[in-house]
């Protein structure tokens, strides 16, 4: 099978209109759904990363109070990659505000994704065609989180750029994927970060739990205050009470 053909399975009805940003409402009307991965000593990271080093600073019998000592870079996790992150001169996560990382959002599916696959546009749309217009942050759920915990996460399927450019142009504003990387990892290039990060939007990596949240519903990525080229975020789906959340 090519690598970008679609992937056999049961027909599904096209996606349709999907919402464009708004507010998010009034938090009671909605069950709130963690997509983020727990931030461990000795978790995964990136190749060449800092590792993730979290022990007891002060201790409650030695020093009265517990307070923990928190080492790790700033692409751990769950995070948000600023355009600085590979773009010089591009803006830093203090020019992101969080009105950029909440919003309208919709899943876009790729079950079936073979090692170090490269999927485009044909893959998207295996479920049927996308709209000409996307809300501002699109998630892509490969199925690849499983593999977290495991040394197959380095060999995740990857975004073919030109899919980034057309979901771009279709209105997605932050990319979020359930893999180390929109890009192969372990390579030198990160085209898909140039297109992305070039154009001034955000990459959001290590994503998790998709399976668990509807294609269409409102995200918010929540990082920390940093200052630089990326933070550790809190990714949180927001979805209706009593409504079918299964993917």
């Amino acid at each position: 099978m090519p690598a970008d053909a679609p992937a056999p399975g049961r027909a599904v009805a096209p996606l349709g209109p999907v919402p464009q940003a708004g507010a998010v409402g009034p938090l009671g009307a909605w069950e709130l759904r963690d997509l983020s991965h727990p931030i461990a000593d000795g978790m995964p990271v990136y190749p060449g990363d800092p590792e993730v080093h979290i022990g007891a600073a002060l201790t409650l019998d030695d020093d009265g109070v517990d307070v923990t000592d928190i080492r790790m870079g700033s692409h751990t996790g769950t995070h948000v990659d600023a355009p600085s992150h590979t773009v010089a001169g591009g803006r830093t996560m203090a020019d992101v505000a969080l009105d950029d990382l909440v919003g309208a959002a919709v899943v876009l599916r790729v079950p079936g994704l073979a090692d170090d696959e490269v999927y485009g546009m044909a893959r998207l749309e295996a479920r049927g065609p996308l709209p000409e217009r996307l809300p501002p942050i699109v998630l892509i759920d490969t199925g690849w989180a499983r593999w977290f915990g495991d040394e197959r996460r380095l060999r995740h399927p990857a975004l073919d750029p030109d899919a980034a450019g057309e979901l771009l142009r279709r209105g997605m504003r932050v990319l979020a994927v359930d893999t180390l990387s929109p890009d192969p990892t372990g390579g030198a290039a990160f085209p898909v970060h140039g297109v992305v990060l070039g154009s001034g939007r955000l990459i959001v990596e290590n994503v998790t739990g998709l399976e668990q949240v509807p294609d269409r519903l409102q995200v918010g990525f929540f990082p920390l205050r940093l200052a630089g080229d990326g933070a550790p975020v809190r990714a949180v789906a927001f979805l209706p009470h009593g409504a079918d959340h299964a993917g």
